[in-house]
């Protein structure tokens, strides 16, 4: 998921609809002041942030990734607030995403809701996971006819996983956390890895 060491690669982001995204992530009045006669997403983006609306900007986010980056996204969010020794079912749940991420199939797909599932979807790890399971084309089961997730379902996990991590063990340092997934985020968006370092007690 890197760009060429030479040229920089394209911004990878789903083509939205304002309007229509800032009614999806469900802008409060003072984030919704912060937007306006912004003309494209990543102006938001950038307005919400200067305007300290870290979190809302962090939920567009999770709505502009394409859905592989996204899931990736979360992923790495998770990571850096991770416990020092995770749960089994949340460590399983991590490891099912990361998978997903580099092998898009069904059997992998399904594999990661599986392991949500055990992890009581209770964690940024199991909403990563749940988010990979949305990113397919179906949410039936695999001998019943499919039944297409929305398309704002990845999103919304992703959002989830990623305001579950922020917040995770130490509330106080949601504003520094945000402020490195959204780096992170833009990290991906431009083709690099966007890792982030579990961060130290």
């Amino acid at each position: 998921m890197s760009a060429g060491p030479t040229q920089q690669a394209p911004l990878k982001l789903q083509t939205v609809d304002l309007p229509e995204l800032y009614a999806r992530v469900n802008l409060p009045e003072e984030a919704a002041a912060q937007v306006v006669g912004c003309a494209s997403a990543l102006d938001a983006v950038a307005a919400l942030e200067a305007g300290g609306f870290h979190l809302e900007a962090a939920r567009l986010f999770a709505h502009l990734l394409p859905k592989r980056q996204a899931v990736w996204w979360a992923c790495m969010c998770a990571h850096h607030t991770a416990l020092a020794e995770p749960a089994e079912a949340d460590r399983a749940a991590l490891e099912a995403a990361e998978v997903w991420v580099r092998r898009q199939t069904d059997e992998v797909r399904r594999a990661a809701m599986d392991k949500a599932q055990r992890a009581g979807f209770a964690t940024p790890e199991a909403w990563a996971a749940v988010a990979a399971f949305w990113s397919g084309d179906s949410m039936s089961p695999p001998d019943q006819p499919k039944v297409p997730p929305a398309p704002h379902l990845t999103g919304a996990a992703v959002a989830g996983a990623v305001a579950m991590a922020a917040v995770r063990g130490d509330p106080s340092r949601r504003p520094a956390r945000l402020a490195a997934f959204l780096r992170s985020a833009r990290e991906i968006a431009a083709g690099r890895p966007g890792r982030l370092e579990r961060e130290s007690a």
